[in-house]
C-alpha cells in the first residue's frame, strides 16, 4: 500500500467500531494528540468509532488535564483499556470507578515487550516481573475495578519453567497504532531528530502491521523523498499507511508550558548544569541527600518521580552527577533528569535509547540503584504507589525498577498530608505533623513486594524518610537510624500502624545532612 498523507479528521474516520488501538506516548511527550483530539471530536459528534480496546504503554497525560488519554473519557468510547499508569489522566478516574469498562494494569516494561512478540508473533511475554505484586493472578492479576474483575478476561497468568514460577501476558493483535515522529518523506520513512524521547514506534508500528491493522504517524514536517538520512529513520515507510502533519498546537516535543521545544533535551544543544537551581533547604533535600550515601561511582541508576527526582539536584549541585550514569525508563540516559510532569527527558542526555531496549536491561538487573516514591509501605517491606486515596495511578516502571535494581530506595516524608516540619541548628523539629499515617499494616496496593524481595536475597532495600530509614530484613521492615532531634516513641513508632523491628545498632542520621552546607561527598 502506498503511504497516504491525510489529515487528522480523516485519520479519526478510518477508525471502526470494536477495533483494538494501540497509543503510544510518554505522558507528554511522542504524543499524536492532533488524532486522539479528532478521535474525540468524531465520539462526541457521531458516536463513533465506540467500544474501542485502548492499549497504551505508558502513561499518556499530556498536559495532565485534556490531552493524550484524556481526550478518550467519554462513556462508550472504549469497552476495555489496558495500560501501566494514570497518573495525568484525571478525566478517565470517574469512568474507571464507576466500572465504565474493564480496566487493566500490567508493568510499562512489560507492554513495552508486548509490542516486540505481537510484531514477531509470539505467544506473549514470560517474566518474572509482576511476581507477588497486584499484577499476579494469585492476588489481582491487574485487574483494577469490579469491571474487570467481572469481565472474565484474563491478562496474565502463573507458568512453571525450569523448576520456577513466571508470568505469562498473553499476546493480542492490534488493529490500530497511532504514533509520533518528528519527519516524513514523501514516501513515508519517520524520523525523530526532535523528539526528547525514542519509545517504541518502530516495534508498534510492527505489530499492527503483522496483524494486519494499520498505522498512523502524526509528524512535525514533511520533507521530500531522501532528505531524511537513513541512519535517522526510525520507522520505515514499508510500516506506515498514514502520515498526518499535525497542527502547530497538537504537535511538536512536548506539551508542557508553552510546549517551545527544549533543545538540550534532543541533543541539539548542551547547557551549562550549574544553570539549574540547586534544591531549596527541606526535608525533601534531607531525603535525597541521605539516599545518595548509598551510591558508589560508577553506578547506572534510576530515578522515579516525585521526591525522588531531587536525588539528581543534588548529584549536581554537589558536583558528583558525571560520578553515575543516571537513566530514565523512557529510554533517555545520562545528563540531569528533568522534573515534573517533563519526566522521561534529560537535560543534555548521552544516548536516547528505545523504551523496550532500556527495560530489557532493566530487567536482566542493570540497575545498580534505584530512587522511587512510596505513597504507603507495610510491616512486610510492601509498597504501594499505584492505588490510594481513592485514585488508581498504576505502576508505570515501578514493579520492573525495583525488581531488577540492586539496591532500591523508596523515598518520601514520613507522614502524608499537611505538615510544618523544620530544620533548626542541624536537628529536625516537628511544629506540625502531617495527619495522615503511610506506613500500614498492610498495603492497599502491593507495586513493590517485600517478600518476593526476601526470596530473591539479591537487594538491598531501605525506606528513607526526613526521620527515621528503615531497610529490608529476613524479620520485616527494621529501623536502622532517626534523624537528630526525633523523639523515637512520640515521633516514628506512635505514627505508625505497626511496631518495626529496631535494630540492636539503632543510630542516629548523620548532622552534616541536615546543615544548608555541601556534603562534600566523594563517591
Amino acid at each position: 500500500m502506498t503511504v497516504q498523507f491525510i489529515n487528522a479528521k480523516r485519520a479519526a474516520e478510518l477508525i471502526e467500531d470494536h477495533t483494538t488501538v494501540a497509543i503510544d506516548g510518554f505522558i507528554g511527550f511522542c504524543l499524536a494528540d492532533d488524532i486522539l483530539g479528532e478521535i474525540e471530536e468524531r465520539f462526541k459528534k457521531e458516536g463513533h468509532p465506540r467500544e474501542l480496546s485502548v492499549v497504551n504503554v505508558a502513561g499518556l497525560g499530556g498536559d495532565g488535564k485534556d490531552r493524550g488519554i484524556n481526550h478518550f473519557a467519554h462513556k462508550g468510547l472504549m469497552r476495555r483499556f489496558l495500560c501501566s499508569n494514570l497518573s495525568l489522566a484525571p478525566k478517565l478516574y470517574p469512568l474507571i470507578m464507576d466500572n465504565a469498562f474493564p480496566t487493566f494494569m500490567i508493568p510499562q516494561g512489560v507492554l513495552s515487550h508486548m509490542m516486540r512478540a505481537i510484531a514477531s508473533r509470539k505467544p506473549g511475554v514470560i517474566s518474572q516481573v509482576g511476581m507477588k505484586t497486584f499484577v499476579d493472578p494469585r492476588i489481582d492479576g491487574g485487574r483494577i475495578n469490579e469491571a474487570a474483575r467481572e469481565s472474565g478476561d484474563t491478562i496474565v497468568e502463573l507458568i512453571r519453567l525450569h523448576e520456577e514460577d513466571y508470568l505469562f501476558y498473553p499476546a493480542f493483535p492490534l488493529d490500530v497504532a497511532i504514533i509520533k515522529g518528528s519527519t516524513a518523506d514523501t514516501k513515508g520513512n519517520i524520523s525523530m531528530e526532535k523528539e526528547a524521547l525514542h519509545l517504541e514506534q518502530m516495534e508498534m508500528a510492527a505489530a499492527a502491521r503483522n496483524s494486519g491493522g494499520i498505522v498512523m504517524v502524526q509528524v512535525d514536517q514533511v520533507v521530500e523523498y531522501g532528505e531524511i538520512h537513513p541512519q535517522k529513520v526510525v520507522v520505515p515507510s514499508t510500516l506506515v499507511d498514514y502520515v498526518i502533519t499535525g497542527k502547530p498546537e497538537n504537535t511538536g516535543q512536548h506539551f508542557i508550558g508553552d510546549c517551545r521545544p527544549i533543545p538540550s533535551w534532543c541533543g541539539d544543544e548542551k547547557i551549562p548544569l550549574d544553570h539549574i537551581e540547586p534544591l531549596p533547604f527541606d526535608i525533601h533535600k534531607v531525603i535525597c541527600r541521605r539516599s545518595i550515601l548509598q551510591l558508589h561511582a560508577g553506578d547506572f541508576i534510576n530515578l522515579g518521580i516525585g521526591i525522588s527526582m531531587g536525588v539528581s539536584e543534588v548529584l549536581n549541585e554537589e558536583g558528583l552527577i558525571e560520578a553515575i550514569s543516571s537513566s530514565i525508563e523512557s529510554g533517555v540516559t545520562g545528563g540531569v533528569p528533568a522534573p515534573g510532569i517533563a519526566t522521561g527527558a534529560a537535560y543534555n542526555p548521552e544516548a536516547i535509547l528505545k523504551q523496550p531496549d532500556i527495560f530489557d536491561f532493566y530487567d536482566g538487573g542493570g540497575i545498580d540503584f534505584a530512587a522511587l516514591g512510596a505513597a504507603e509501605i507495610d510491616r512486610h517491606g510492601n509498597v504501594n504507589v499505584s492505588k490510594f486515596a481513592g485514585k488508581v495511578t498504576g505502576p508505570g516502571g515501578f514493579i520492573n525498577i525495583t525488581q531488577g535494581a540492586k539496591t532500591v530506595c523508596f523515598l518520601g516524608t514520613f507522614t502524608a498530608g499537611k505538615s510544618d516540619i523544620r530544620i533548626e541548628d542541624g536537628r529536625l523539629r516537628i511544629i506540625q505533623d502531617g495527619p495522615y499515617i503511610k506506613f500500614k499494616k498492610d498495603v492497599e496496593h502491593i507495586t513493590f513486594s517485600g517478600h518476593y524481595s526476601r526470596e530473591k536475597g539479591t537487594q538491598t532495600v531501605l525506606y528513607i524518610t526526613e526521620r527515621a530509614v528503615f531497610q529490608l530484613t529476613e524479620g520485616g521492615l527494621t529501623l536502622i537510624e532517626i534523624a537528630p532531634g526525633i523523639d523515637l516513641e512520640e515521633d516514628i513508632l506512635g505514627k505508625m500502624e505497626f511496631r518495626p523491628l529496631i535494630s540492636p545498632d539503632l543510630k542516629v542520621m548523620e548532622e552534616r545532612l541536615f546543615r544548608p552546607q555541601l556534603l562534600g561527598l566523594k563517591l
